[in-house]
């Protein structure tokens, strides 16, 4: 017994030197092991690093960012679409520093605790196969091989694994730990194949290259072709058999029959239509007619507008009035142009006439091809209206025909304007009673139109330049940089005399006479002249307005203004009143009208009210009525709104006791002469 109880202690002895490398009583090594489980000595190399303690605890950060700095940043692909190389703006920055894949848990860990009570398994049991249980595992098997004492103790404390491995002797099965880091049982799991782009590619449409020119023997031929077909189709229709003309001219009495009948059911239906427009807005007439703000006897320094009747034309919405003009025999007839300013939606455009015993719908209707920009009634023909185009050319109409065509049409041949015209007016006939009327264009050209039977003659009678005024030259010479004309008038009583506003802020003085240079130039504005008009009574006086929100009144005479009112918006028009020499009226894109009268108040106006939205709606023109007090303002979405002036706003001398006033225009005169007088002391007395 002594013999092999001996021999099973060195067995248990060798196995734990094997395992622990050590001695359990003085705990020394054994040097019986590896030699890797041998003590090794350091040696200090000679170029080591000495570092002190302060840079030994010196503690180095270092920044991480998400993105990978070893992926690919320049990846190309072909793009059917665009037919070249693109980059791909998503880069892959999954970086992997350590992967591990088993299916196994520290018996110790929360998880395995878990399965463990899950499953129903007895605490402290653990997988056999696991890398943890191993070298218990065999100091078992070894131990209970030796036997004895120690392994009795041995056996104690594993009896668990004893009692298991018996049961998996019987011939149960364990049951496998399910990992939830790594659970691949379940179907669901299945490999997602990555999206793939796919470019398809169209054959390109079939090309060609052209290329011609044009020379002016080209277009002449083009233009005898036209001619040609147009002799030959009136060739045909003069070779007409006498039955046909016959059976025509039947037709023709009867067409004539019917369309006196027409004309006479339409004169009954308009008045009745007048009838019962003056019914329904018999509340405004009877403001037109009698209503006098009584509020005006208690302030004498302001006026009022009161509104009146609203035109509108219900195929003309979408265009704004670009032009309006009383007619001088008619005094309740009125012209309004529509078109547009917006030269990025040039469109169509409409002659409409309104008249103010009825405003529901125009009394005559002239549709255009192109926007009308501007317009004029002649004085003592009323049924002639000018009217210029945006597209350069410049038309008249007569309202005695009853085609809606105008009666003259200037064309490329007859030397039309090769910019949109902005002002067009009517002038006294010529010396063979030609009537004739003038127009201005941003290409520089202010130009007269002679009606003669039945074509409109041309005259340059100037041509506008950044440098002065440019008559036709010798050939070869250089021309100067022509300046856009915007705007002109023609004095009231001086026939020769006329001025012309330009985009660059400039008025010139010129006359029709004398085409070479400009009489006067003044530095009016900062922005384009939108507007420049003499006074109906002084001779020397004129008005000016423009988009840099200003409006001056000059003296012809003197090259700096009188008078400059800032109106805190863009003026889009201005207008000398017909009754008094010192009142005037101006639009602003604000929805404002600005009344003033410089009798009252030298410095601002008298009466500014809004009449449209001012977000919604910009206003563009204003016109005085020749008798009633009265104006027209237009706007931009194709409305006209006529208001009353209330008693300040056209108020006359009063008369004083033992003094006649001077009747007729002296006493305008003498008002604004007075103004005048006031201004130019101060300027001699500096002198």
């Amino acid at each position: 017994m002594s013999t092999c109880f001996s021999q099973t202690n060195m067995l248990l002895m060798s196995v734990w030197s094997c395992f622990f490398g050590q001695d359990e009583e003085d705990g020394t090594e054994t040097g019986e092991g590896d030699e890797w489980m041998q003590g090794k000595t350091l040696i200090k190399p000679l170029d080591q690093l000495d570092l002190t303690e302060a840079e030994l605890k010196e503690e180095f950060t270092r920044i991480l960012t998400a993105n990978n700095p070893h992926a690919p940043q320049n990846i190309v692909r072909y793009s059917f679409k665009e037919r070249s190389y693109k980059p791909i703006s998503s880069v892959d920055q999954l970086a992997v520093h350590f992967v591990l894949e088993g299916n196994l848990l520290h018996q110790d860990s929360d998880e395995a605790r878990r399965q463990s009570a899950k499953q129903g398994l007895p605490e402290g049991r653990y997988d056999l196969q696991s890398t943890h249980a191993k070298p218990k595992q065999e100091f078992f098997l070894l131990a209970q091989a030796a036997g004895g004492e120690d392994a009795g103790d041995v056996e104690e404390g594993g009896g668990e694994e004893r009692a298991d491995s018996v049961e998996s002797k019987a011939g149960k099965k364990e049951q496998k730990i399910t990992n939830q880091f790594n659970f691949s049982e379940r179907a669901s799991q299945t490999l997602n194949n990555p999206l793939r782009e796919r470019g398809c590619q169209t054959e390109p449409p079939p090309r060609a290259n052209f290329s011609a020119t044009a020379n002016q023997w080209e277009i002449y031929d083009v233009y005898l072709e036209v001619l040609q077909k147009q002799e030959k189709n009136k060739e045909k229709a003069k070779a007409v058999p006498k039955k046909d003309d016959d059976k025509g001219k039947k037709k023709m009495m009867l067409v004539e029959t019917q369309s006196d009948d027409i004309t006479k059911v339409a004169k009954v239906a308009k008045i009745i239509e007048r009838m019962v427009n003056q019914n329904t807005f018999d509340d405004i007439a009877q403001d037109f007619k009698y209503f006098e703000d009584a509020s005006d006897e208690y302030r004498e320094q302001e006026g009022t507008l009161l509104p009146l009747w609203k035109f509108q034309y219900d195929k003309a919405k979408r265009l704004s009035v670009t032009a309006l003009c009383w007619n001088e025999s008619y005094k309740d007839l009125f012209a309004v142009g529509l078109g547009s300013y917006d030269f990025t939606k040039q469109g169509r455009g409409m002659l409409v006439f309104y008249s103010l015993k009825n405003s529901t719908f125009p009394e005559y209707i002239y549709p255009t091809t192109s926007g009308i920009l501007c317009l004029d009634i002649h004085k003592h023909l009323p049924y002639l209206v000018a009217v210029g185009f945006y597209d350069g050319c410049v038309a008249v109409y007569n309202l005695k025909e009853e085609t809606l065509q105008p009666i003259y049409k200037s064309t490329a041949k007859s030397g039309k304007h090769t910019d949109p015209v902005w002002q067009v007016k009517w002038q006294k006939d010529d010396m063979d009673n030609n009537h004739n009327f003038f127009s201005v264009s941003s290409d520089g050209r202010v130009v007269s139109w002679t009606l003669v039977k039945n074509e409109l003659v041309f005259t340059d009678i100037i041509k506008l330049s950044l440098a002065g005024a440019v008559s036709e030259g010798p050939e070869g010479m250089q021309l100067p940089i022509m300046a856009c004309g915007t705007s002109f008038d023609f004095h009231k009583q001086i026939d020769y005399l006329f001025l012309v506003g330009t985009e660059e802020g400039k008025i010139h003085k010129c006359s029709k006479a004398y085409s070479s240079q400009f009489l006067e130039t003044y530095n009016a504005h900062n922005m384009a002249v939108d507007a420049v008009k003499w006074n109906h009574f002084h001779t020397k006086v004129f008005i000016s307005c423009s988009s840099d929100w200003t409006v001056k009144i000059w003296d012809h005479t003197i090259k700096t203004p009188m008078f400059t009112f800032d109106l805190n918006a863009s003026v889009g028009d201005v207008a000398w009143s017909p009754y008094s020499s010192t009142v005037f009226a101006a639009v602003t894109t604000d929805g404002k009208v600005h009344t003033f009268d410089l009798s009252i108040n030298k410095y601002e106006a008298i009466c500014q009210q809004p009449v449209v939205a001012k977000k919604k709606t910009k206003l563009t023109h204003i016109e005085f009525n020749p008798v009633y007090p009265i104006i027209i303002v237009g706007d931009d979405r194709g409305y006209v709104t006529s208001l009353k002036l209330s008693p300040n706003l056209r108020k006359k001398p009063k008369e004083k006791k033992g003094q006649e006033l001077p009747k007729g225009p002296e006493v305008e005169i003498a008002k604004m002469e007075k103004l005048l007088s006031l201004l130019r002391e101060p300027e001699n007395s500096n002198a």
